[in-house]
């Protein structure tokens, strides 16, 4: 039997410039800051920011290594194992495209797969993000969550 969970809780991702970052994904998602730490003995800062049903970690280390090129484009990165990127669903992805166009935010990838639209940015520190047109959200219905 597959073990029950409720749902996505957090996503960690490293950063280059703390504050930058915290002030990127305040600016254009609307998150906000819950609380800022330090890994003890490490010098790696932490910050948790509440997003819509979860919670995103941010850690900066000193003298952390960029993020490798190939990680940065969308076709590219899936080429090497790991972790892809995280997605956002809206309603409307065209008018959030431009929308972040409009904030000056890099567009990495537009994605029209089977009947899909999906754009593929990438935050401050060059991390991918997927913006996925999901429609209209109707509790209930299958494929909310819910079953």
């Amino acid at each position: 039997m597959a073990v029950k969970i409720n749902g996505i809780n957090h996503v960690a991702i490293s950063v280059a410039d703390f504050e930058e970052s915290i002030a990127w994904y305040a600016r254009v998602f609307g998150f906000k800051v819950i609380d800022r730490s330090e890994i003890p003995g490490t010098g790696i800062l932490v910050a948790h920011m509440q997003g819509p049903g979860f919670q995103m970690e941010i850690f900066c280390a000193p003298d952390s290594n960029p993020l490798p090129p190939q990680r940065r484009i969308p076709n590219e990165d899936l080429k090497t194992q790991g972790n892809k990127h995280f997605s956002f669903g809206v309603r409307d992805a065209h008018q959030v495209k431009d929308e972040l166009e409009a904030m000056g935010v890099e567009i990495a990838l537009v994605a029209e797969v089977d009947g899909t639209y999906g754009v593929f940015i990438r935050d401050n520190t060059g991390n991918l993000i997927e913006i996925f047109e999901e429609g209209v959200y109707v509790p209930g219905q299958e494929g909310d969550g819910t079953d």
